[in-house]
C-alpha cells in the first residue's frame, strides 16, 4: 500500500429535496456522429425539501445521448424558482443505464412509468448557481440523486454529500 494514501471520513449524504420535472414532447436530433442525441424539454414541475422548495420553470432540459449499447448520458440544464421568489441555476450530468431484461418494459409507454426503478441505475451529480444571498450556501455544495420515471415526468430524489 502507498504510505501516502490517508484514512479520511467516509461520503456521508442528507436529503437535500425531491424534485419532478415535467416534460415536453421529446425531439429527436438523429443519428450524431458521437450518438443518438435526444432532447427531453422540461415543462415545468416543482421540487420540496427541509431547507429549499419552490417550482421548476419551463425552458430547460436534458440534452440526452443515447451510446450505441442504449445506455444514456444526460446532460441536464434547469431553471428553479423557490418559493421566495430566487432563481437557481441546476446543472447536472450522470448515467441511466437500463439492463437489457428491463428494456422491453421501459420502452412501452405505458408499463414504463410502473417500472421499479431498483431495476435500472439511473444517478446523477447536481451543482448550483445562484446569486441569491438566501441560498449562497448552495454554491459550494455537491449533490448525488437517483432518478426514477414518474406519469410525464422524472422524478429525482437529491441529495447533500456532507
Amino acid at each position: 500500500m502507498d504510505p501516502r494514501i490517508k484514512p479520511v471520513a467516509d461520503i456521508k449524504t442528507v436529503p437535500l429535496f425531491d424534485i419532478v420535472v415535467d416534460l415536453n414532447p421529446r425531439l429527436f436530433f438523429g443519428e450524431t456522429p458521437v450518438g443518438r442525441r435526444v432532447l427531453f424539454g422540461a415543462a415545468g414541475g416543482t421540487f420540496t425539501g427541509e431547507r429549499v422548495r419552490g417550482d421548476v420553470l419551463a425552458g430547460g432540459g436534458d440534452w440526452a445521448l443515447f451510446r450505441p449499447n442504449g445506455d444514456m448520458a444526460l446532460d441536464v440544464r434547469l431553471t428553479l424558482r423557490t418559493h421566495d421568489n430566487e432563481l437557481i441555476y441546476m446543472t447536472y450530468s450522470g448515467r441511466w443505464i437500463t439492463p437489457p431484461e428491463a428494456r422491453t418494459d421501459m420502452a412501452d409507454p405505458v408499463r414504463r412509468y410502473k417500472v421499479d426503478p431498483s431495476r435500472y441505475y439511473f444517478r446523477t451529480q447536481p451543482l448550483f448557481e445562484t446569486g441569491s444571498t438566501a441560498y449562497a450556501w448552495m454554491n459550494d455544495i455537491v449533490c448525488v440523486g437517483t432518478g426514477y420515471l414518474v406519469e410525464g415526468a422524472v422524478a429525482y430524489r437529491i441529495f447533500q454529500i456532507v
